[in-house]
């Protein structure tokens, strides 16, 4: 797995998370204003929550294939490894060897 994906994959966890965090949030205030009343406000109060619904779902088929496609990564550099060892070997010695020289430099 290159560096970009998994950068890119350890977005779209902190996305997922954090999308998480705010669903939370608007459900806490939701249930905080139940007791206001008004017209208007349960025309809103309708309105986020038919928004929530939509966003949750959004939510979990975006996580779901965050996983998948995670799995599938897993999936090839096991592959990888197991059909050619040696430069598997070879590959993470050249890292080691480059992350112990940055490391070395400080």
């Amino acid at each position: 797995m290159s560096q970009t994906s998994t950068a890119a994959s350890v977005n779209k966890e902190k996305l997922v998370s954090d999308l998480k965090v705010v669903i939370s949030d608007a459900e806490e205030i939701l249930r905080s204003t139940a007791d206001v009343a008004g017209e208007k406000v349960a025309g809103i109060r309708v309105k986020i929550e038919a928004r929530l619904k939509d966003a949750k779902a959004r939510l979990e088929d975006a996580e779901e294939i965050l996983l998948d496609k995670t799995k599938a990564c897993a999936r090839a550099t096991d592959d990888f490894v197991h059909d050619q060892p040696w430069k598997a070997v070879s590959i993470a010695a050249i890292v080691g060897v480059a992350l112990g020289v940055l490391i070395g430099r400080r």
